[in-house]
């Protein structure tokens, strides 16, 4: 899917959920009136996001302020620094300060079950963004993220047409997230069925960190000295991987891919030092997200699950 397709089918998500949920009072600077809940009681919405540093999560964050600001409700950010224990305890204290609905980017989508039982237990609605549970444990209301597996296959498709459908290539992975799960099973699928002569020869975890991503592709070249290409799972995966082929000599001679297209991502695909990124939008899974708790909290039932489309994004067209 193109930039383009991708924009205009994520547009008219945003205006059919826009539609559902207009009030026929109109908007007002506020936030009161048309956003206010009936009765105009103010409602309080927590946020734990998994990494608030990384630039997919600060983009993510502004969709939802913004939205959040659209109907008057106040929202909360806590920073979970990639520690399921701390995203916990943020849950804990959003009950304690009787929050009205929680968001989570979970840390471990298996392991943040139990947070989310806690929040039930308590009535208290949780929503997930980006990253979904997959823990049998606790109901989640809505999940909105990226098409995550189509993200996958456009990896494949950028490194396939890169190494001319030849080479050994590598995946730099985060497995225990949901999301992450799903882009590789994207880009196997992709491979698998329309680049053959492409071989994954190595699938090893950063846990999405940049320092680590170096580290391992610094690992990958010693073990592999003719590997043609990378696929990491996330920008900082792929920028620190750029960053260990640049310091052995090897930028251009190994292809990398990466996932989200950040504006440091963007940069170096610009410059030809990447190929090239499946582009989400995280302003529009954030909005997105707190359009649906808009819905909850006006008494109907928002949709299990909201796909948000995946662009491509190979440099900027002259």
């Amino acid at each position: 899917m193109n930039r383009a397709s991708a924009t205009l089918l994520i547009a008219a998500i945003v205006g059919a959920l826009a539609g559902c949920t207009q009030n026929q009072n109109g908007g007002s600077p506020s936030g009161q009136g048309s956003g206010q809940p009936a009765g105009g009681a103010s409602k309080t919405i927590g946020v734990s996001i998994q990494d608030l540093q990384a630039q997919f999560y600060a983009a993510m964050q502004q969709g939802m302020k913004d939205e959040a600001t659209k109907y008057g409700y106040k929202i909360s950010f806590t920073d979970a620094n990639r520690d399921q224990a701390r995203q916990t305890s943020q849950v804990e204290d959003f009950l304690s300060q009787r929050v009205d609905a929680i968001i989570l980017t979970p840390v471990d989508s298996k392991a943040v079950g139990p947070a989310i039982v806690e929040a039930n237990n308590a009535n208290v609605p949780v929503f997930t963004a980006d990253i979904a549970s997959t823990s049998s444990k606790g109901v989640v209301v809505t999940h909105v993220a990226s098409d995550n597996v189509q993200g996958g296959r456009v990896a494949a498709d950028l490194l396939c047409k890169a190494l001319s459908n030849q080479g050994s290539v590598a995946i730099i992975d985060q497995p225990e997230v949901t999301s992450v799960q799903d882009r590789v099973k994207g880009f196997r699928q992709e491979l698998a069925a329309k680049c053959p002569s492409v071989k994954i020869v190595a699938d090893q975890t950063a846990g999405g960190d940049r320092g680590v991503a170096a580290t391992v592709m610094d690992n990958l070249l010693q073990t592999y000295p003719n590997l043609s290409g990378v696929f990491g799972i996330n920008d900082d995966s792929a920028l620190g991987a750029l960053k260990s082929i640049k310091s052995a000599g090897k930028l251009g001679t190994i292809k990398i891919v990466g996932y989200d297209a950040t504006p440091e991502a963007r940069k170096a695909i610009d410059a030809g030092q990447m190929v090239g990124d499946p582009e989400q939008h995280p302003d529009q899974i954030g909005k997105l997200t707190i359009d649906q708790i808009h819905l909850y909290f006006s008494g109907k039932k928002p949709p299990k699950y909201i796909p948000v489309p995946v662009g491509s994004y190979t440099g900027k067209k002259s």
